[in-house]
């Protein structure tokens, strides 16, 4: 092939234009092998050994050539095709396919007569089509070493085979069977700098969508399996979705792209916990004996420094225990700092029930705590940071609750579902929380929910399950009915807490703060005549437009519904809950709520309610229990 000779198809004429090898070295008859375009999806160069794909360029478009030569794609209606040309005359170049099954560009050599190589491929074992089957991706590694890996999410199909380095039968996603990545909380993980995969099968969605406008055309697809980003010249930036087997991913720093693959809730958690991880591989270990005069330190540091510069701009919030400020370590993490209001009632206890609590817990939904300072008489919890504030600062405000689209409010939910369930039964030990609300849900820089404060919590030990106390604590409007009239709490009391929150993340509206003057119904009660009319999706947030999935909106509504029944028995565990919202099972009809209607007079309140970052006391209080 020849300078200005077009590679590809002339669509009006209906000729294809490709280069073939010859026979053997010395029979010039057409070979086996042939380049062409591959015009499907996004453009792509393949060398064919008959109809098998032998070895492809990366998809188009392709990044300019800086070499001996210059090439130029076409693709308009009337044409399609690849051409190059020299801008230099004073040599020659040619392109061939060897009858070996290589392309090759050769230079002519004047001194000797003879053409020299510039460049041929397939050279290495990953430049080799599917070298390492599907869904993995191929390092040019050493040749002593194995260079095929499976993508984020999935696991070698045939361990033996990969076992003995031979990873042509590629990977299979995990949890295939038991999990999902259509409507189950799936996101995508961004594999770095690689040749996108094989893209006769992708589509172009748009030419101008962000990244974010990009994923969320891929996740509502559930045949969506990846996207990426991909710079247009001349135009802005595109958006290609692949929708079958990702085949053919090369780690290859020069001419690449980052690749956002689908993986199922369980990875995109585990991915997001390495990540944090490897971020805090620096960060001391809670209360570690070995290391404790290091956290004296830290957290004396943290101390003077707080006592200089702590002001109205640093702080992020007050509840009952204290203010929140936000910090700085010396090794330059930013630190939430919690401190203990001297003249708080909570105090003393509450401080060190939260020190003890969260140091034996680590799960990705639960803030995690990072040191402690007590030094003359001021008390101080440090968390990690997380950017974003409460789930509340977001639900409840005009225009910041537009950033919760349907697909993250339920993911919001599971999370917390998780959160809880991990307290409840997967723990050490069993922790009742007794202070779940909106405003102790915290939201990471990806909106990914955290619970927080735990001054009010419960440790159970054994099979306990339950216990009763006079001193009631916690936020009307989210506690159960047995712990806010008789001081009965349970893991079931947690779980009527975590029903309030999900109606609260359905609707958009705040139990406490909702008001039905005819009847007098509280947002349970209200929830729950829509419901008994057949018109639950009518309290759905009015600012998602719509755009939700009626189906998974409903079935939030009844799992939230079963969650606030009147008799604790009745209720749902936070397993049972889990496992409903991640799975197509069969939900029970739910049976009478408490706290249907508001009284007019008001009870004195027991703890504390932000808003805003203001403290302000709860205007809700306990309700008459309606009977069944």
């Amino acid at each position: 092939m020849l300078p200005g000779m077009k590679l590809g198809l002339d669509r009006k004429l209906g000729i294809d234009r490709f280069l073939t090898s010859w026979r053997s070295a010395e029979d010039p008859g057409i070979g086996d092998f042939s380049l062409m375009i591959n015009p499907n999806g996004s453009p792509q160069i393949f060398l064919y050994n008959g109809t098998k794909p032998i070895s492809r360029s990366p998809p188009w478009p392709w990044r300019s050539q800086v070499g001996l030569y210059k090439s130029t794609f076409v693709n308009d209606p009337d044409e399609i095709y690849w051409v190059y040309t020299v801008p230099d005359d004073s040599y020659l170049l040619r392109l061939i396919v060897d009858h070996p099954g290589h392309v090759k560009a050769l230079t002519w050599r004047e001194s000797d007569g003879q053409w020299k190589e510039y460049w041929q491929s397939p050279q290495f074992h990953c430049d080799y089509y599917g070298h390492c089957g599907a869904y993995s991706t191929c390092e040019l590694a050493n040749r002593n070493e194995f260079g095929c890996a499976c993508l984020p999410g999935f696991e070698p199909k045939y361990p033996l085979e990969w076992s003995t380095r031979d990873g042509s039968g590629g990977c299979v996603r995990k949890r295939l069977h038991s999990s999902s990545v259509c409507q189950h909380g799936e996101g995508f993980v961004k594999v770095e700098i690689v040749i996108l995969p094989e893209s006769s099968a992708a589509a172009w969605v748009d030419m101008s969508k962000s990244r974010t406008d990009c994923e969320v055309q891929c996740k509502r697809n559930c045949s969506c399996s990846a996207y990426a980003i991909i710079a247009i010249p001349g135009k802005n930036y595109g958006c290609l979705t692949w929708y079958k087997e990702l085949v053919d991913i090369i780690y290859d720093r020069s001419d690449s792209y980052d690749l956002y693959v689908r993986v199922d809730a369980y990875e995109l958690a585990d991915t997001t916990r390495k990540s944090n991880d490897s971020r805090e591989k620096t960060m001391l270990a809670v209360l570690a004996p070995s290391i404790a005069l290091l956290w004296f330190l830290i957290s004396l540091f943290v101390y003077l420094w707080f006592k200089k510069r702590a002001n109205k701009a640093n702080k992020l919030g007050q509840g009952g225990f204290g203010s929140v400020y936000k910090g700085l370590l010396a090794i330059g993490q930013e630190v939430a700092i919690k401190r203990l209001s001297r003249s708080s009632k909570q105090g003393t206890e509450e401080f060190k029930n939260e020190v003890m609590v969260i140091a034996k817990l680590q799960h990705r939904n639960l803030v995690k705590l990072l040191g402690y300072c007590i030094q003359d008489g001021e008390q101080m919890l440090i968390y990690e940071y997380l950017p974003n504030k409460s789930l509340d600062s977001f639900l409840f405000h005009e225009s910041r609750r537009l950033l919760l689209d349907w697909r993250k409010r339920f993911d919001i939910i599971v999370g917390i579902a998780r959160g809880i369930l991990y307290l409840h039964q997967d723990s050490r030990l069993r922790i009742i929380h007794r202070d779940l609300k909106c405003s102790n849900i915290l939201l990471d820089a990806e909106m990914n929910p955290k619970i927080s404060d735990f001054g009010m919590a419960k440790i159970f030990e054994g099979n306990q399950t339950g216990d009763r106390t006079r001193r009631v604590v916690g936020t009307y409007g989210y506690m159960s009915p047995e712990y806010a009239v008789f001081g009965n709490f349970s893991v079931k009391s947690d779980v009527f807490s975590f029903g309030v929150m999900l109606l609260e993340i359905v609707s958009g509206k705040k139990n406490n703060r909702f008001y039905q003057q005819n009847p007098p119904l509280t947002l349970i009660g209200y929830v729950w005549e829509l419901w008994r009319e057949d018109k639950a999706l009518e309290i759905v947030d009015p600012s998602l437009n719509e755009l939700y999935h009626p189906r998974e909106a409903l079935k939030c509504i009844q799992i939230g519904l079963l969650c606030v029944q009147e008799d604790a028995a009745d209720r749902p565990s936070m397993l049972a809950v889990v496992l409903m919202l991640s799975n197509e099972t069969e939900i029970p009809s739910p049976k009478q709520p408490a706290f249907l209607f508001r009284k007019s007079d008001k009870f004195p309140d027991i703890a504390l309610d932000v808003e805003d970052g203001q403290c302000s006391v709860n205007e809700v209080t306990i309700s008459e229990i309606a009977s069944r």
